[in-house]
């Protein structure tokens, strides 16, 4: 894990680079590191404020003429999901996910590449190797798990994991108030199951059966088609330049 001496943290603006989300357009982002005692706190206190966690990075945008990225946490208590996400809890009643630790495997990484190959292969994350991934499972201070997600077996009902090949992956942060879903990924040649979709349903619950008010799904960016899914799952809150805004 990378590590840093100062408890305080130090902010920092990246310079301007393009947009990954809106053509034509650039981006800079505010950051600073999530080490030390406090980063739990930290981190909590960040995600709030509509921060997101990169391994020990956390980040949110600070574009000058943009305001485009608005954070987006499902309203775990009053979610109520749609006729097509029941659907796609009814295609996928035969698969379970594990909470595990947060440590990496070559299983999980084949899966990774396979996902970034068929849908991000010309993305910022398209040149990640082995190590590269390591990283991003290993290197926090946070409380972090990851969501495992197989085809149930005979003993799942027991110990509550799955059997077969490994279908789909979510890394997850546990906060004070809720579930954020740092990154997910899945079996591509799986896309009638809608396992995006569904581990976001699948995670609403999780966070439920926590007592957990709230699941973080990031950025939802106006005018962002990779982006829209996100507004779907309703009632949802927003941050805008009055705090959270209910959204119906």
């Amino acid at each position: 894990m990378t590590s840093e001496p100062r408890d305080a943290p130090q902010f920092y603006l990246t310079s301007p680079s393009p947009c990954p989300y809106l053509p034509g357009r650039e981006e800079r982002k505010v950051f600073t590191h999530l080490v030390g005692r406090k980063a739990v706190a930290l981190n909590n206190a960040l995600t709030e404020s509509g921060f997101r966690r990169s391994q020990t990075i956390a980040y949110r945008p600070a574009c000058e003429e943009c305001r485009a990225c608005v954070s987006v946490r499902v309203r775990v208590d009053d979610f109520v999901p749609t006729r097509n996400m029941r659907r796609v809890l009814d295609m996928n009643t035969d698969l379970i996910g594990a909470s595990l630790p947060a440590r990496p495997t070559s299983e999980q990484y084949t899966l990774f590449r396979g996902y970034l190959d068929a849908r991000h292969g010309d993305g910022g994350m398209a040149d990640m190797n082995v190590l590269d991934y390591t990283m991003m499972i290993e290197d926090t201070h946070v409380e972090t798990r990851l969501v495992e997600y197989r085809r149930r077996g005979p003993d799942s009902s027991i110990n509550g994991r799955g059997t077969g090949p490994l279908i789909a992956v979510c890394l997850t942060d546990v906060l004070a108030d809720g579930l954020s879903m740092v990154y997910s990924y899945y079996d591509t040649e799986q896309a009638e199951r809608s396992l995006g979709t569904f581990m976001i349903l699948d995670h609403v619950a999780r966070a439920k059966r926590l007592g957990l008010p709230h699941l973080y799904l990031g950025y939802w960016v106006d005018g962002s088609r990779k982006m829209a899914y996100k507004a779907r799952f309703l009632p949802q809150e927003r941050l805008g330049m009055d705090g959270w805004e209910v959204v119906r």
